[in-house]
């Protein structure tokens, strides 16, 4: 069957049963993040507790995902995800459990998020670095966009079925979904027919983690796209650990109004996502990254200050294409340049400023926001992103002539 060259790694059944069991969890997952914010907002009422909980569900990602990288190139990747989505779904239904028996403290929810994100240290990078052996290094960038594109289709889906259910029924049962739609994603990863993944000659542990990071930190455009990445993920990516507040108290809404604004964010991100999908080379992504990471930082400053509903639903969907063009084309550039045999580790630091980044954010937002005011706290991120962008795009001409040197060595990476 002949693809539109947008979906051609869907031309791969490992990667067709990836992407159709993902997407079903990822709106549970959805369902799952907005629907916590919110009931940790109901019991608490607090700016600070939200900053909490966005910390501890993501401070494992930051201490624990170069051993999770390091276990991504030793042992089976896709083992390793089966292993983390069960895990996942387990902590999904406690918390269900927890909740609708109306035993649930805030406690509780700092533990089992903990336990997540302890979790999601081991799963991101061998995820990530288990996309390139569904579909070969060729197609690597067209998985990696249609990757995004399912993320953020079920930002759509998930935030709103999640504002419909916890105004009706409660959030346990968003909660519940999430458990049940791990059981897709587990079936596809089952089904999956995976050549042996070739074992690395032995070696310390130590040793392989910091050849890792000596990886990142002797490779100029690596380092600097993540050093971008983590700027963004710090100052500008916490807007929505704060947003139950600006759809209650700025917005004047609900749980509804929660999911809207989250599924707004998801409709520019899945946008930017296919623009990336449509792409067949890599020319001209060191200046896409720049430029998205300027208008990300604008973007989040102007939600700031709007006190309009639809304007903020506008802004907050040009924020999510911009964020994802970022996000995708920084990972599609660093696993082109990768060598395989570091994929997982490298991974693993991008996982770090991506994911691991967030909860000094998160943290750093929740405090601030309690002293100055949420939209002061928000628009002084967005500002500190766009110096980011300014200060990549002054550097750039020397990270495009090095990162050009590295994909020429891999020119199936680099395309036509």
């Amino acid at each position: 069957m002949r693809l539109p060259a947008a979906l051609r790694a869907l031309q791969y059944r490992n990667f067709q049963l990836f992407f159709s069991g993902q997407l079903i969890s990822l709106i549970g997952t959805w369902m799952q993040t907005v629907a916590q914010a919110w009931l940790v907002y109901r019991l608490t009422g607090s700016s600070v507790l939200l900053g909490g909980i966005g910390f501890c569900s993501q401070i494992p990602v930051f201490l624990l995902a170069p051993v999770g990288g390091i276990v991504a190139d030793r042992y089976n990747r896709r083992k390793v995800v089966i292993a983390t989505q069960t895990s996942a779904m387990l902590l999904a239904l406690a918390l269900a459990a927890l909740t609708l028996t109306g035993t649930v403290r805030i406690r509780y929810i700092f533990v089992l998020a903990a336990l997540l994100g302890t979790v999601n240290a081991f799963d991101i990078p061998a995820r990530q670095a288990f996309i390139v052996k569904m579909v070969g290094q060729t197609d690597l960038m067209n998985a990696i966009a249609l990757n995004s594109s399912m993320f953020n289709a079920s930002r759509i889906i998930g935030p709103a079925i999640a504002g419909i259910l916890v105004a009706r029924i409660g959030e346990g049962w968003c909660f519940f979904g999430n458990g049940a739609s791990y059981l897709a994603v587990i079936a596809g990863l089952l089904l999956m027919r995976v050549a042996p993944q070739e074992a690395p000659p032995p070696d310390s542990p130590l040793r392989r983690l910091a050849e890792g990071f000596r990886y990142v930190a002797g490779n100029l455009p690596v380092r600097s796209l993540l050093g971008l990445l983590a700027v963004v993920s710090l100052t500008g990516m916490p807007y929505t650990v704060l947003m139950p507040i600006f759809a209650d108290r700025i917005l004047h809404g609900g749980a509804t109004t929660l999911g809207s604004l989250m599924g707004a964010t998801g409709v520019g991100a899945m946008a930017g996502a296919l623009l990336l999908a449509t792409r067949r080379n890599l020319q001209g992504y060191g200046r896409g990254i720049a430029a998205a990471a300027a208008l990300f930082g604008t973007c989040v400053a102007a939600f700031s200050f709007s006190r309009a509903y639809w304007l903020s639903m506008a802004i907050l969907a040009l924020a999510g294409f911009s964020m994802m063009v970022q996000m995708a084309a920084t990972n599609t550039l660093i696993q082109s340049m990768v060598p395989d045999r570091l994929r997982g580790r490298v991974m693993s630091i991008y996982s770090m400023m991506f994911m691991g980044m967030a909860p000094f954010g998160s943290l750093l937002a929740g405090w601030a926001a309690a002293r100055i005011g949420p939209p002061a706290t928000v628009a002084a991120g967005g500002l500190v992103c766009m110096l980011g962008a300014a200060v990549f795009t002054a550097i750039l001409p020397r990270v495009r002539s090095e990162a050009r040197r590295l994909l020429a060595e891999r020119p199936a990476a680099y395309g036509n």
